[in-house]
């Protein structure tokens, strides 16, 4: 579980990281990452988006927790970003039949291209 903290939780929030942040994507999901260094430093913000494409309500939670816990692994090296950071992570179809493993490397891969350089 992440903290309350961590948490992405408004619509605003949500809509800035997909229209104006950094977007990479696998077969399995595509993240956006919103970065803004000129405000004051704070906990990455996550987000997740799982649709009904993903399979029904029981295949769609199972998703949403492996992401999360996924995700809170990878909270250490996104603290690092300057500023402010919103990250929002979105399953696609394919995530309902994919294992933690191939979860994990998608994630990974990912974050890894939409890192602030």
């Amino acid at each position: 579980m992440l903290s309350a903290v961590h948490r992405l939780t408004d619509s605003d929030g949500f809509r800035r990281a997909v229209r104006s942040g950094r977007r990479a994507g696998s077969s399995t999901l595509v993240v956006h990452l919103w970065v803004d260094p000129e405000a004051e430093p704070a906990p990455v913000q996550v987000g997740f988006t799982v649709s009904k494409a993903v399979g029904n309500a029981a295949t769609r939670n199972r998703v949403k927790r492996r992401l999360r816990h996924l995700t809170r692994e990878h909270l250490p090296a996104l603290e690092g970003l300057p500023g402010r950071a919103a990250l929002v992570v979105r399953a696609l179809p394919a995530a309902a039949e994919a294992s933690y493993t191939v979860l994990g490397a998608d994630l990974d891969r990912t974050l890894t291209k939409v890192s602030v350089r």
